[in-house]
């Protein structure tokens, strides 16, 4: 497929820079990777360097950016642009299960919509519903009474224990489980004794869920993750969280029990949260920050203990002057050693 940058500008809603009829004939997502032919894009400025000198035949820039020595299309978002061009050059070619495979095992009561696509192995306990159009690889298992929206699309070997609810649109990775037991025990005499996790767990539309996610049910109620939110590999969520709408989460990171993220909340990569506290909406958590306190809305922090990010960012600063100020405080410490012993010897 190849076409002109005009005829890519109208797809991405953008403005052509110099010659719109530049032809494209593929597409790369790397800036440093890119051929002549190709097209890329410049998300962050802090590679306009490399965007200068890209074989790229022409560049996708924000509508503030400066212009580069080759033609480019202006527009809003360049990454959600480029996003467009690579469905449009580079069309999905998987091949998705369809009909039910008869190694599959269904339950009594089970409810399927229109066109759902069930894969060699997997397991429908009974009494669960699953809506249109929705797809479940092989050898995944769904738990008794749960119930999953219209056009999602689950992945080999994903468990979903009993009574989970999940929403329409949802996309879940392999290795995840969702529902299980949350981490309860209480001690006596030495002795762990568990403590029955009875609640259940909710997923809301059009949530997408990593690779080896683990999220656990509630104690009592529910554990929730709002619809629109997005969760990276190897994320643990405890029982009883409730994480808000539209909110990031990246790998690595833990929330503990009965924590609650507001609204467009963003975690970054290994952030842990103790339990029981609240992260207002908008807040950001930097990367390998340890919040051990609520955390207020429209907020950045940083650290262990997580912190507001410019004191933070102070904190290390004088951290980092450690090494020095030993030094000069050594130094200090022999001059007034050598002042007093003068002073002895010279009252």
């Amino acid at each position: 497929m190849q076409k002109t940058l005009k005829e890519i500008a109208k797809i991405i809603d953008g403005e052509v820079v110099g010659d719109n009829g530049v032809l494209i004939t593929g597409i790369i997502s790397g800036i440093k990777e890119a051929r002549e032919g190709d097209i890329t894009f410049l998300a962050n400025p802090k590679y306009a360097p490399l965007a200068q000198v890209t074989r790229a035949s022409a560049v996708i820039i924000s509508r503030d950016e400066q212009s580069l020595s080759k033609p480019v299309i202006r527009t809003e978002n360049p990454s959600l642009a480029f996003v467009k061009i690579v469905e449009v050059f580079s069309p999905p070619a998987v091949n998705h299960p369809q009909g039910i495979h008869p190694t599959a095992v269904i339950g009594k009561g089970v409810s399927l919509g229109a066109n759902v696509a069930i894969g060699p192995y997997t397991v429908i306990e009974e009494g669960v519903s699953i809506g249109d159009n929705s797809i479940i690889y092989a050898s995944c298992f769904v738990g008794p009474f749960s119930k999953i929206g219209s056009n999602t699309l689950i992945y080999p070997h994903v468990s979903i224990r009993e009574r989970t609810c999940i929403g329409s649109r949802v996309i879940i990775h392999s290795g995840t489980v969702i529902g299980s037991d949350g981490f309860g025990f209480v001690t006596v005499d030495g002795v762990h004794h568990k403590i029955p996790q009875v609640g259940t767990i909710e997923i809301g539309d059009d949530v997408e869920i990593g690779s080896n996610v683990s999220i656990d049910r509630a104690r009592f109620d529910k554990t929730v993750i709002a619809k629109g939110t997005k969760i990276d590999n190897l994320v643990q969520i405890a029982h009883n969280v409730c994480v808000g709408e539209n909110s990031l989460i990246a790998a690595q990171t833990g929330i503990s029990g009965s924590t609650i993220l507001g609204k467009n909340v963003i975690l970054a990569g290994q952030v842990g949260l103790v339990g029981h506290i609240t992260v207002g909406d908008n807040a950001i958590i930097m990367a390998q920050s340890g919040v051990n306190k609520s955390i207020p809305a429209d907020t950045t922090a940083w650290g262990y203990p997580a912190k507001p990010a410019p004191i933070a960012r102070r904190v290390n600063a004088c951290v980092q002057n450690l090494p020095r100020l030993f030094e000069t405080v050594t130094q200090l410490k022999k001059k007034i050693e050598a002042l007093e012993a003068k002073l002895k010897s010279h009252p």
